[in-house]
């Protein structure tokens, strides 16, 4: 007995790559089934001004822009799933994909995974409610808010260094916390930044705690050395975690290559994975960029490539 289709599309993730690629294959008359997980919108709900995505000179807020896709996506056809996916499979004998939540299975021709990375925090008490109110994990994102200010970045490679010298341009002292005496940074990049008269190392230290002023807003931290076990606080207004992302891949890990970190491999310079039909886009399969408008437009790619794929294979 020939299986019913759910959807000839499925979208999983709602970030700036997941509406972007509803918003393509609605207007395509696919009329995806798009997936939103547990945070509904992604990292970017957890932002509060963006002022870097192109048509907003003034500046939207995270969770409006993402509302504003969602808005766009479902007027052209989408329909958003309030579900989880635990696991996505293909039958190799029907061609069709199973995505699998926590209450039923549904079944479609193509799939798009779009389910973001997830930065790395320490896991101190109190993070979450400071996530957006003075702890962040992008300093593209939201350095230009902390001008003539104290701020600090925890981490000692490439990127963290990177995050701390892009910092330059905005805060008053840029504090490179690093729970070791030396950094894992490239020796270019090391000399870069410790040459930097702003940036002031600070070494062979962990966050112990955060410190959140009156207005809800952080204030400081409080340090713990790695040798000695001392506590001492370190007054900055924000702290930029650049200790890595951890990308959402596992539920289709059986279906696409990774690479050391756990980003899909995407094949042939776009959107498409080893499995035929599969398309991955966002933050999951890119590990350099990480950025609100590089996930939208990857989204485009995936919706366009999907579209080709059910043309040839319907």
């Amino acid at each position: 007995m020939m299986r019913v289709v759910d959807a000839k599309l499925i979208i999983i993730g709602t970030g700036p790559a997941g509406y972007t690629a509803a918003i393509y294959a609605a207007r395509a008359d696919l009329a995806p089934l798009v997936f939103t997980g547990s945070q509904m919108g992604g990292q970017l709900t957890t932002t509060t001004e963006i002022e870097n995505f192109p048509g907003f000179p003034d500046g939207i807020q995270g969770p409006e822009l993402m509302f504003n896709m969602s808005q766009q996506a479902e007027k052209f056809g989408a329909k958003l799933v309030y579900e989880e996916v635990v696991s996505v499979k293909k039958d190799e004998e029907s061609g069709l994909f199973e995505v699998t939540t926590n209450t039923r299975s549904y079944t479609a021709m193509a799939v798009i995974i779009a389910t973001g990375a997830t930065a790395r925090y320490p896991g101190l008490p109190g993070e979450k409610e400071l996530i957006g109110h003075g702890l962040t994990a992008c300093a593209t994102c939201d350095g230009a808010f902390y001008r003539d200010v104290p701020v600090c970045v925890v981490g000692g490679g490439d990127s963290a260094c990177e995050e701390a010298h892009f910092l330059t341009r905005f805060a008053e002292r840029v504090y490179l916390i690093h729970r070791r005496d030396t950094l894992r940074a490239s020796a270019a990049m090391q000399q870069r930044v410790l040459s930097h008269e702003k940036i002031q190392p600070v070494w062979n230290s962990v966050i112990d705690g955060y410190k959140k002023g009156e207005d809800g807003e952080l204030c400081g931290v409080t340090l713990r050395n790695t040798q000695t076990g001392e506590l001492s606080e370190l007054p900055v207004r924000c702290v930029f975690m650049a200790i890595g992302h951890v990308p959402n891949s596992a539920c289709v890990a059986d279906l696409v290559d990774l690479d050391s970190s756990g980003f899909i491999i995407r094949c042939h310079g776009g959107t498409s994975t080893r499995t035929p039909g599969l398309f991955a886009a966002g933050d999951v399969a890119d590990p350099v960029y990480r950025q609100a408008i590089s996930a939208a437009g990857m989204g485009c790619w995936a919706a366009l490539e999907a579209e080709r794929y059910l043309q040839q294979n319907d």
